[in-house]
């Protein structure tokens, strides 16, 4: 798939914006602070129907301007799919091929997007909650479904915490509606794990030969899914179900002195190891980098297996904090082969075919030109 036009309407510091793509590689040059990271957040957002860099939708929408609208004209295999999402303070409506969309849900994975800005280096070495995030994104796209399930595993979530807060400190409590949410919360918890197990296998199966491509073939990453030890990829959703409410049963006393739920997906993470040892703690920038780069290149691969189309990438002002020859080898995989939007503030340091053969944006102060 790719992205033949993108349109902005009051969206960040663009007023009104209409831009034609390369089905290859294009690359947007200017200054810091003048649209380039824009641009590539439209398109992101036009995928997912959120920011990777804010949760707060207002910030989307230009100065004193009422709502922010992204439109975007894809080409699919099947042929061309017209999206459009619209911002406001009342919330998102979401059009895909002009009909509007009850539930965000089914709007995302119309457009799938690769996104690796210089914070996805932090992927590795970051908190959990960075990781569970890239988890709930990724797998979002390509299973509409796992969305759907985590919006209800939120919504129970909160529920049950605050039923544990109000009983913070007893030893006991008896509560029908606590069991009630209790239950909902395993089923639901369980089939966001499995679902998690799945993805993760995968992207083991991707990111594992990439990572020893670029390592020229000295190491060997593994990808493992941070959960209850108990839990195996190949157990039924039965036997989680049990094994989660036994434990949630061990955890009741210290559930009760925290006041909050203290097992499930929204404590779990994910773990990289490369020849053995835990490159989180014992990795060096160079080996964490270069995870975080194979992850993101077999995502492309990932998404390709499961929605039968080559996503788009998105490159923000990240080829700079690679090495040369992590730099190449990004370039030369993407070549050809997958639509691409690279930032960047001077193309001089860019000496690649790709580059080179690339349709070039000038940015400044929210306009866009052409070069030619």
């Amino acid at each position: 798939m790719f992205i033949e036009r993108l349109s902005l309407t009051n969206y960040r510091n663009y007023s009104s914006l209409d831009l034609s793509f390369s089905p290859k590689i294009n690359v947007l040059i200017g200054e810091n602070a003048q649209g380039k990271t824009n641009i590539m957040e439209a398109i992101y957002v036009l995928s997912m129907a959120k920011s990777h860099r804010t949760s707060i939708d207002r910030e989307l929408i230009r100065w004193d301007e009422e709502y922010g609208k992204i439109e975007g004209d894809i080409q699919r295999k099947y042929g061309r799919l017209p999206l459009e999402l619209t911002i406001s303070k009342k919330g998102k409506k979401a059009r895909v091929n002009h009909l509007e969309q009850n539930r965000l849900s089914l709007y995302i994975g119309q457009l799938n997007v690769v996104m690796f800005a210089p914070e996805d280096l932090n992927l590795v070495k970051g908190s959990p909650q960075v990781r569970r995030r890239f988890l709930d994104m990724e797998i979002g796209q390509i299973s509409p479904v796992y969305l759907h399930d985590l919006l209800t595993f939120q919504k129970v979530l909160k529920q049950r915490n605050a039923i544990l807060k109000d009983n913070r400190g007893k030893l006991d409590f008896t509560d029908v509606m606590f069991d009630i949410y209790t239950e909902q919360y395993i089923q639901v918890a369980v089939q966001i794990i499995r679902k998690r197990f799945y993805f993760i296998e995968l992207l083991q199966k991707w990111a594992e030969p990439i990572h020893k491509g670029i390592s020229r073939g000295i190491e060997q990453l593994i990808v493992t899914y941070g959960t209850l030890k108990e839990f195996e990829s190949g157990q039924t959703a039965e036997q989680m179900e049990e094994i989660l409410s036994q434990k949630l049963k061990e955890s009741r006393r210290r559930e009760l002195e925290r006041g909050m739920t203290l097992i499930g997906p929204h404590r779990d993470d994910l773990h990289f190891f490369v020849n053995g040892y835990d490159i989180q703690t014992y990795g060096s920038q160079g080996q964490q980098r270069t995870t975080a780069l194979s992850l993101k290149l077999a995502e492309i691969d990932l998404v390709k297996q499961e929605v039968g189309e080559t996503p788009v990438l998105l490159l923000d002002d990240v080829l700079s904090e690679l090495d040369d020859y992590r730099q190449s080898h990004l370039l030369n995989t993407m070549q050809g082969q997958v639509q691409t939007f690279v930032t960047t503030t001077n193309i001089a340091g860019l000496d690649h075919e790709a580059i080179r053969n690339a349709e070039l944006y000038e940015v400044s102060a929210g306009h866009v030109k052409i070069e030619k």
